[in-house]
């Protein structure tokens, strides 16, 4: 069974239906609760949760849970057409992008526990787990608060520098949506702004090299703005590869 220690913090994988539901219940509280939406049996829950490995990082003397993110796993040859992502995004194109692909997904923090060790252990963990899977492509979707695109409009302008190869352009699917790449041709924004209003996965991920669709999912019911965002591990830049790899090891 998976695990990783480093320092305070364990991270490894859910093996009961309890931790399962611990994970949807810091879910809640991290993505919702905080900002006044409140779900049954307060927890953040669907069906993709089933279909998923739950990856868990837990204070090791309290053995409270800190993180939390899952995954789900594409062979070689499997469509992603059964993805969390492709529900609001056409993804046939990257179908044919070779190697085992992995989503990511609802990766979330303690709002109440600020350590950045805990982020350094959860990314430690996901480089041990896309080595293991022989993984060559990381994909999910990355989320602003707030569905209203115009106080992200700095951070989307930004974007527009890191969008997907044309071959692998995921397309629009649903009517809700904000091209950001051609509305905001023109916007101007500073560089250390935009950075810093990201969201922090998303930071994260264009740190790897990682790219974007060219537009975002406005979600009403969660009020937040989708961006589809993938990493090709092989494309990862030296240092922080091995950044990553010594954490893991």
């Amino acid at each position: 069974m998976f695990a990783l220690t480093k320092g305070r913090y364990t991270a490894r994988l859910a093996e009961t239906s309890a931790d399962v539901a611990a994970a949807q219940a810091l879910r809640h509280r991290s993505f919702l609760a905080r900002r006044g939406i409140a779900q049954a049996l307060g927890r953040d829950a669907d069906a993709f949760d089933a279909l998923c490995q739950h990856v868990l990082v837990e204070e090791r003397t309290s053995g409270r849970l800190v993180c939390c993110y899952r995954l789900m796993s594409f062979g070689a040859d499997q469509s992603l057409a059964t993805s969390y992502a492709a529900q609001v995004y056409g993804l046939s194109a990257l179908d044919s992008f070779a190697g085992a692909k992995l989503e990511l997904g609802r990766f979330c923090l303690d709002p109440d526990w600020h350590d950045p060790d805990i982020l350094r252990l959860a990314w430690g963990a996901m480089a041990q787990i896309v080595d293991a899977g022989q993984v060559s492509l990381l994909f999910g979707c990355s989320s602003f608060e707030g569905a209203d695109w115009q106080p992200h409009a700095k951070a989307l302008a930004l974007l527009r520098g890191h969008l997907a190869p044309t071959a692998w352009m995921p397309v629009q699917k649903v009517p809700e949506v904000f091209g950001f790449a051609e509305a905001l041709c023109d916007l101007p924004f500073d560089l250390r702004d935009a950075l810093q209003s990201l969201p922090p996965l998303l930071r994260t991920y264009l740190a790897m090299g990682g790219w974007v669709s060219d537009h975002a999912v406005i979600d009403l019911k969660l009020d937040t703005l989708h961006v589809f965002t993938a990493v090709e591990i092989a494309k990862i830049p030296p240092a922080r590869a091995r950044a990553l790899r010594a954490i893991a090891e």
